[in-house]
């Protein structure tokens, strides 16, 4: 009505005068919906009716505006239901079909379940402060809103989400850590599916934080799963209001006579991660860099949620033009099937398609021509800004080399240098071994960890009141060859900090700007030259069959202990086992980790099953092999690997079981 879209109302003015009805300013009916909450609680009905597949929506939302329209907004409802099949959290939350968390209670009973488990484990839930935001993908918002009933009816006290209803998953972390001090929060959800593809028929996730900014241990995500196989209600405040997410705002929700309230917080989704950042690095060298007639950049946040904190620390914070940035617009469908990822938010060099043909290469990291020079330096994030990828001039850095470059480096870092230096690092156990040529020949404590960035966790708390006793590892950093890479700043792996690191170390090599540009090829061919390059890559064979798949692995397993076999090529085994990880900071055991072959040269062969998918299972196969400072450090890694490869098919028997030949992408 504000917006001339519809008659203003009138006053009826019934004195005597019986001059014509006044009508109400804009202004005037603005306040006049806002007071009685008019557009709020129709949006609510809305969707409310939609969420509920309504077949007579009129009605289904003229019961609700019924139902809430005068009711305690803070009056909790105990909702009956029944446990659904498959609630099992992998290594990064719930991850599903959107289309099966919009149906029924699938969402309640886990979010309900989690608080159950929480409760059980003595975290202090009632009257705490909750972090919930998500990575902007679709259903992200209308999640949002149920968890907000659900956590008023849980008891919670006080609710933070970003603007827009948007947190990297970093961010959430730094948020946890250094909002209003650090450590207010009791947890977060962060509702993401990571590098998964978002939109109504692709994916949606779901995850716990807890107070430390990390993910949730194995005992708390046990602890939900074996909730969700015995729910029989769940918690909610179906008046509690629509909260606007769009703007900074606090709102605190009251019980109508007095007794208990809610505030929600709405804050820009930008500043803590931000700020944490800026005390990691030194910007005023960034920004020098950055300044550099010979140096460009180009970043693509590929309709992810990094968009918002790339444009504050690239245009805002560096001074960059708003051209260096890539499909910064965060959208639902992460630019859909239509777009050159086709939607597929994952910075590598199959899907970041456009960020790959302007940096001067194709999908295999080849060099290729382009229409203008390409920029000196280009880095992309995946859906919840997690990941990172980085890229030179027509050069492509793996990850587990940009993790090894970042090491020793370590002293370019102010992070690391103003704490008493690196003092030790950690790679999942499927990332290449360069990382460990580099702690070795540093004297840096260096650790293998299994898949998943839970597992850094208790190594980047030692030291803290969690683990006051035993050595401490911190400064610390780690990575993963699934483009993560990040240290103890926060609790998750940080797409931009990985960024930052790479300029920082840039700045340290062109500290004279009289000099000619040291590029990020020049920076990695260095290293090389001191480490050897360990030629790497990673097939993933996506949707297979998991029992058939399980069943592969299995019989690989079985084998464990043998050694001695010869293969074609002068390879010969060395060693064939389950990789098992006993945590040095609390004890725990995690076994079944991954297939592990060895060769007597230090060349690997590892087979593991992805947590992370959706549909059926992923084999992922990662292929290594060492080169000496004193080898042949310019081949294509993809063809270096072939050999292994072959070996790799014949030892799994990978065809066999799951009916392919060739890989769905190689990384």
């Amino acid at each position: 009505a504000s917006r001339g879209r519809a008659p203003l109302l009138h006053q009826q003015d019934r004195s005597a005068t019986m001059s014509a009805p006044k009508p109400w300013t804009p202004q005037e009916v603005e306040d006049y919906l806002s007071r009685f909450r008019v557009q709020e609680l129709l949006s609510e009905a809305v969707n409310d009716a939609v969420t509920a597949k309504a077949t007579d929506p009129v009605s289904h939302i003229a019961d609700f505006l019924a139902k809430v329209g005068s009711a305690d907004p803070l009056a909790p409802e105990d909702v009956p239901t029944t446990p659904i099949d498959g609630q099992k959290p992998g290594t990064s939350g719930l991850r599903k079909k959107t289309r099966v968390f919009m149906e029924g209670a699938y969402l309640h009973n886990f979010v309900q379940a989690t608080f159950d488990t929480l409760v059980a484990e003595g975290v202090p839930v009632a009257g705490g402060t909750l972090v919930v935001s998500g990575d902007g993908r679709f259903f992200n918002k209308e999640a949002i809103q149920i968890i907000l009933k659900m956590a008023a009816a849980n008891g919670v006290g006080r609710l933070w989400v970003g603007t827009d209803g948007l947190l990297s998953t970093p961010a959430v972390s730094a948020v946890v850590r250094a909002r209003e001090g650090g450590f207010k929060p009791f947890g977060a959800f962060i509702l993401s599916a990571s590098h998964n593809p978002g939109g109504i028929d692709e994916d949606f996730g779901i995850k716990f934080n807890m107070a430390n900014g990390g993910p949730a241990p194995e005992k708390v995500t046990e602890g939900i799963f074996e909730r969700t196989k015995s729910i029989s209600s769940y918690k909610i405040c179906p008046a509690f209001p629509f909260i606007e997410l769009a703007d900074v705002s606090s709102r605190t929700v009251s019980r109508a006579d007095g007794s208990a309230s809610v505030t929600v917080e709405v804050f820009d989704c930008t500043a803590d991660h931000v700020a944490v950042l800026k005390d990691c690095f030194d910007f005023a060298k960034l920004k020098a860099l950055c300044g550099r007639a010979d140096f460009s950049l180009v970043y693509d946040s590929m309709h992810g949620v990094q968009g918002p904190y790339a444009k504050k620390i690239f245009c805002d914070e560096l001074g960059l033009p708003a051209s260096c940035l890539m499909n910064s617009v965060p959208k639902p469908d992460f630019g859909g099937h239509d777009s050159p990822s086709h939607g597929h938010a994952d910075p590598n060099l199959t899907h970041a398609v456009e960020l790959v043909a302007k940096m001067g290469l194709d999908k295999t990291g080849s060099k290729i021509s382009t229409p203008t020079p390409p920029p000196k330096f280009g880095a992309a994030a995946d859906g919840d800004a997690d990941r990172n990828m980085i890229l030179g001039d027509q050069f492509f850095v793996t990850p587990s080399d940009s993790l090894a470059v970042i090491a020793a480096n370590a002293d370019a870092i102010p992070f690391f240098k103003k704490n008493g230096g690196l003092k030790a690092c950690a790679r999942s156990m499927p990332t290449s071994c360069a990382l460990d040529r580099v702690a070795s020949a540093r004297g840096i404590e260096a650790f293998e960890v299994p898949t998943g960035w839970k597992f850094f966790g208790n190594l980047m708390d030692s030291g803290t009141a969690a683990f006051p006793k035993g050595k401490t590892y911190t400064p610390f950093l780690c990575g993963e060859e699934s483009f993560g890479t990040g240290s103890n700043h926060v609790r998750e792996k940080d797409g931009m900090w990985a960024v930052l690191a790479w300029l920082q170390i840039l700045a340290e090599k062109n500290a004279d700007a009289a000099k000619p540009l040291v590029g990020v090829s020049e920076i990695v061919r260095a290293h090389w030259a001191e480490f050897g390059r360990n030629y790497y890559a990673r097939y993933d064979f996506e949707g297979v069959d998991k029992a058939a798949a399980t069943k592969m692995m299995e019989e690989m397993a079985s084998k464990a202990g043998e050694t001695g076999t010869e293969y074609e090529g002068g390879y010969v085994l060395g060693k064939l086992d389950e990789f098992t990880y006993n945590d040095p900071v609390d004890g725990s055991v995690s076994a079944h980790q991954g297939i592990r072959y060895v060769m007597t040269d230090g060349s690997r062969i590892v087979f593991r099953l992805s947590g992370t998918g959706v549909d059926g299972a992923t084999v992922r196969l990662y292929l290594e092999k060492y080169e000496a400072p004193s080898g042949n450090l310019d081949q294509h890694a993809f063809d270096v690997v072939k050999p292994l490869a072959a070996i790799a098919m014949q030892v799994s028997k990978l065809s066999e079981y799951t009916g392919r030949t060739e890989p769905t992408v190689i990384t």
